[in-house]
């Protein structure tokens, strides 16, 4: 019999063990997004075998890869959310994937070292999708778990909160692990500036070569999943550990009831399967433009202006940056003000999040359009409609999260969260697709150019449009989990 508290404590306060969960996301989050941000330049630029024969794939063929890559990540949330609910609670499934997670990390440490490099990395990716996406709806839920109807106030700061650890650890890998990838040394420089600690950490160096490379590159996401497993440990006496429901979870999950909630959620979900099938091609197609974008920061800017971003840090740089910038802004200015005029619920944000993401992705459509006709737009261009994604991002994802664990039962927690957390795969699933069905033969696309991006820019119009109509008709139902007293406090 588990020694642990079972249900939320009867409080009007923070649960004591949100900090840990907070920790542990930021640095996990750190880790998968910092190996997400470069394996698109690693697959095309520095992939070789340890004798030192290249391996590389065409870029085209590699965007293939790095989404079906994301949505298998996506799709295993649906098998870690059956096994928490119904075998073995949340906290085992996350300690105990976390470790195939960190397995993973260690594969693709051997790549280039021994072995078949593509096997290393196939198999790394393989674990790190297991690992990552079991342990996503648990997590998600076990944030939920921690309140009661005392607190519940407290949940859509938290999750904002939640979603802003996220994407802190994304901002810094986004940073951070690119220039370990692809940063070059010229005696002490950068981008043609000078940085001292670059020739403290290197020495000087009389030609110019990439300062670390892939092992650093992926070697820091491993050491970060370790500590964000380790995080999630020591906070293990300070969580409520709601139990499994065994049995009695799938003659819940399967009765009528309960198909006809997942029914009708399915027809919401089907719509984020739309945004994230556009949004997660900042990855890929964003980054390939950013490839022949003008990509130095403007001289006015105080500290950085001169220095020329990576391809890979464009967008792994400014959308966990904007995402830190927007909560904030959102929740105490944005809403707010809106609300005045008109009255806010979650499909309302999740229907403007969808117009507001048709016009990002018009802006780099248009970018497109420029580099077809061989002129180099600053990337400030990029940027601007990274802004409006990421807008969009807030409304609809963040509201995404809270939406579907407040409709969901108590005993389906995570597998409700595992659905939400499907709709990425599916996503992903269906832009890895759709690219390889207009992939050519010899790498090139039957949708050149800007026209793929103008293909994007309708489907989520399209979809923008009939959400208008579809959310009218759905009947919102909110369920939280019941409190448990404090021993101390009886």
């Amino acid at each position: 019999m588990s020694s642990y508290r079972t249900g939320p404590l009867a409080t009007d306060k923070m649960p004591p063990g949100i900090p840990y969960i907070i920790g542990n996301e930021a640095a996990e989050r750190f880790s998968f997004y910092g190996m997400r941000s470069v394996l698109l330049a690693y697959m095309t630029v520095y992939l070789a075998n340890p004798d030192g024969t290249m391996a590389i794939l065409p870029e085209k063929e590699a965007a293939v890869w790095v989404h079906f890559f994301v949505g298998s990540a996506y799709f295993f949330p649906i098998i870690g959310g059956i096994l928490s609910d119904a075998f073995f609670g949340k906290y085992r499934i996350i300690i105990s994937l976390s470790m195939t997670y960190c397995l993973g990390h260690l594969c693709l440490a051997c790549m280039g070292v021994m072995g078949n490099t593509r096997e290393w990395l196939f198999v790394g990716l393989l674990l790190i999708a297991i690992g990552s996406g079991g342990i996503k709806p648990c997590v998600s839920a076990h944030v939920g778990d921690q309140f009661g109807k005392k607190n519940g106030r407290l949940l859509s700061r938290v999750f904002g909160w939640f979603y802003f650890s996220i994407n802190f650890g994304a901002f810094a890998s986004g940073l951070l692990t690119p220039f370990l990838l692809e940063g070059r040394n010229v005696a002490g420089t950068i981008g043609g500036r000078v940085y001292p600690w670059v020739e403290f950490l290197v020495g000087e160096k009389a030609q110019e070569e990439i300062i670390f490379g892939p092992h650093y590159a992926f070697g820091l996401p491993g050491v970060l999943m370790a500590l964000a497993t380790f995080v999630f440990w020591l906070g293990r006496n300070r969580f409520a550990h709601v139990p499994p429901m065994g049995a009695t979870y799938f003659r819940q999950v399967f009765s009528g009831e309960s198909l006809k909630l997942v029914g009708r959620l399915s027809i919401i979900f089907s719509f984020f399967i739309i945004f994230w099938s556009l949004f997660d091609q900042l990855g890929t197609s964003w980054q390939i433009q950013a490839r022949s974008l003008d990509r130095i920061i403007p001289d006015w800017i105080p500290v950085l202006g001169g220095y020329e971003l990576l391809a890979a840090q464009v967008a792994a740089v400014f959308n966990p940056l904007f995402i830190l910038l927007l909560i904030p802004v959102f929740n105490y200015w944005i809403y707010p003000l809106i609300e005045r005029v008109y009255p806010l619920n979650p499909l309302r944000k999740i229907s403007i999040g969808l117009f507001v993401m048709t016009f990002a992705f018009s802006i780099v459509a248009l970018v497109q359009v420029a580099v077809d006709n061989g002129a180099t737009p600053h990337m400030g261009w990029q940027v601007l409609a990274c802004l409006l994604l990421t807008s969009a991002e807030v409304m609809i994802s963040i509201t995404g999260l809270e939406f579907s664990y407040t409709q969901a039962p108590k005993a389906m927690k995570s597998f409700v969260l595992s659905l939400f957390l499907l709709t990425v795969s599916f996503g992903n699933f269906f832009t890895s697709g759709v690219k390889y069905f207009i992939l050519n033969e010899d790498g090139s696309s039957k949708l050149p150019g800007a026209s793929e991006f103008w293909f994007w820019t309708g489907l989520v119009g399209l979809a923008a449009v009939l959400f208008v109509f579809v959310s009218k008709s759905y009947k919102s139902k909110t369920y939280l989990q019941e409190e448990e007293v404090d021993p101390v406090d009886a």
